[in-house]
């Protein structure tokens, strides 16, 4: 089975409780962002799951040392964008439907509730996963209407970086392939006569292969009979495999899909997986790529490279609208000097005390 894989877990406490009984489970606040809290162990947290995610796309090389001295401004720009979807109402339910839907398809689950007792399985807080799916969407959705759209990347800024950095845009000969695959049917331990069995099985797997490479040869789509027929890995993209560099393939199939052209397709290979259909999508020759294979790429790296600063002049200003709070020893390492601290009300001067107390959990203050 495989991993549900959490995002990173900011969850949204609950408000402030002016005073902690002996029989309640006690929360450090480090952090307040306006209304919202931020604990000890959900910073804790964030430091765990650093060591197992990836590096910030925007900034690859950054090491674990710097992330992590960061963890604490990430955890407040969260807050900060999430308290901005809220104003500009943005719940991102459609979109956490359409995630969910597909992370159920990668783990190949029948259903929702089957995604729901995997996560359980592995003993994941599913209602808590969601949560964090929609928090990414929320926060990803602000970036984009707040900042993204305001980055304009012209074609000659394009056209200039692909001439003066041609050197990363050499590569090698290679083919992009899809393939559909047909698997051989197990022989069962009890067979009566195994050998029998395991050759009706393949015969049976070879005419089924047959009969797909024969409607594809009829006009079927290639990568629609991919997602229906194949028993692959790749079926739900198609069949796509990716590019394959000359001396990464075995010779007999480099031999065959290196001298095919793209949109060909092959007879039926067998293989010990089962039989195997091939379409050669694209065969790129050695040298330059040209500068319109490229050319998103570039926009992309572009866009990245200019997002970084103009979300960080975007979460100061946040933040300078904002009254954050932190706990002496603790760095928020995006802090603005012209950020308020928030005035404390007396105790009972309003409501909100009466509201904290209904809360099941309680936090400490420092």
């Amino acid at each position: 089975m495989k991993k549900l894989h959490l995002p990173l877990a900011v969850l949204c406490l609950a408000a402030l409780a002016p005073l902690a009984h002996a029989d309640t489970v006690i929360e450090e606040i480090i952090a307040r962002v306006n209304n919202q809290v931020i604990t000890r162990t959900e910073f804790q947290h964030t430091l765990d799951a650093m060591k197992n995610e990836p590096p910030d796309r925007s900034d690859p090389d950054q090491p674990l040392a710097e992330r992590e001295k960061n963890a604490l401004r990430d955890l407040i720009d969260q807050q900060l964008l999430l308290e901005k979807g809220k104003d500009l109402s943005i719940t991102g339910d459609t979109e956490l439907i359409k995630k969910l839907d597909e992370i159920r398809k990668q783990m190949n689950l029948e259903s929702m509730e089957d995604l729901e007792k995997a996560a359980a399985a592995q003993g994941v807080s599913y209602e808590d996963f969601k949560q964090n799916l929609r928090n990414n969407i929320i926060t990803q959705q602000v970036i984009a209407r707040e900042v993204g759209q305001n980055i304009k990347i012209s074609e000659e800024e394009t056209k200039k970086f692909y001439d003066e950095h041609k050197d990363q845009f050499e590569r090698p000969e290679q083919v992009r392939m899809s393939e559909i695959l047909i698997p051989v049917a197990k022989t069962p331990p009890d067979a009566a006569n195994p050998a029998e069995a395991e050759q009706q099985f393949l015969a049976a797997a070879e005419a089924r292969a047959k009969q797909v490479l024969e409607s594809i040869q009829k006009g079927a789509k290639f990568e629609d009979v991919a997602k229906k027929e194949s028993g692959g890995p790749t079926a739900a993209q198609g069949g796509d495999l990716g590019y394959f560099k000359r001396g990464t393939l075995a010779k007999e199939l480099e031999d065959l899909t290196f001298g095919m052209k793209p949109g060909q397709v092959s007879d039926v290979i067998r293989t010990k997986q089962g039989f195997v259909i091939l379409k050669v999508t694209e065969h790129q020759d050695a040298g330059l790529a040209p500068f319109k294979d490229v050319e998103s790429r570039i926009q992309d790296a572009l866009y990245y490279q200019k997002l970084q600063p103009a979300l960080r002049a975007y979460l100061t200003k946040l933040r300078e609208e904002a009254y954050i709070d932190i706990k002496p020893g603790y760095t928020d390492t995006g802090a603005s000097p012209n950020q308020t601290k928030p005035i404390m009300m007396a105790q009972g001067s309003d409501e909100k005390p009466k509201e904290a107390a209904k809360k099941k959990k309680k936090f400490l203050l420092f």
